[in-house]
């Protein structure tokens, strides 16, 4: 696997990139926003670490533009800020994982490898989903209704496919974490609801009427138009 580390601070982006270089990783390393946007332009990569507070360029503006460029690979944020408003934001532009410092590196190391092995999972070249007014397409991770579309994150894209599979069916929320994250101490209930959030404003977004409906205590469903 190749990985993107963006981290400002001298000693700790070289500690890290020592790290992951001694668990068989390549790794690219970047010192500010700046130099991690041409990375990105040149390189492809099958996971990003990248820490919020850049110089040049900040981190969730790179992220923002990680996004807009189409590119999906999964991003882990990496901050010293731990306010669920800052996490709301990083997810809330497409991140996958967020990871505060300080962090014991057995986590980060078991984080990348769950990003990675979900990456590592074949998607279908060109498949498409139809439900209700929406096309779901895997292999551009967007979701479209009419003339409308909006791109996806990774999880949001998850957990969508999950409840379009299941046909109007509730899907527990147990079975939502167990698909979406395979890391259980952040399969959490709270990261549900964040991501089923943001899917609903992006349904809204692109004008479909198909709703993620919720029932207290056993889950949710898709439910379409009638």
């Amino acid at each position: 696997m190749k990985l993107l580390l963006v981290e400002d601070n001298p000693q700790l982006n070289k500690a890290l990139t020592t790290l992951l270089k001694r668990n068989s990783y390549l790794v690219d390393s970047a010192l500010d926003g700046e130099e991690a946007s041409i990375c990105l332009k040149e390189y492809q990569y099958d996971v990003i670490i990248l820490d919020i507070m850049l110089p040049k360029i900040d981190g969730l503006e790179v992220l923002r533009r990680t996004r807009k460029n189409n590119i999906q690979t999964p991003i882990i944020l990496l901050t010293a800020k731990s306010t669920i408003e800052d996490k709301i934001t990083g997810l809330d532009l497409g991140a996958d994982d967020y990871l505060p410092k300080p962090f014991s590196t057995e986590e980060l190391l078991a984080r990348i490898r769950a990003l990675g092995r979900r990456k590592a999972t074949p998607i279908e070249q060109n498949k498409e989903i139809v439900y209700g007014d929406l096309i779901i397409d895997e292999s551009k991770y967007l979701v479209k209704c009419k003339d409308q579309s909006v791109s996806l994150s990774n999880k949001e894209m998850a957990i969508l496919l999950l409840l379009a599979n299941n046909k109007g069916n509730i899907v527990s929320l147990d079975k939502i974490t167990s698909s979406a994250w395979e890391i259980d101490a952040y399969s959490t209930s709270e990261n549900v609801w964040v991501f089923i959030s943001y899917l609903r404003k992006k349904l809204e977004s692109i004008g479909s009427v198909t709703k993620i409906k919720s029932i207290r205590y056993q889950g949710y469903y898709l439910e379409k138009s009638k």
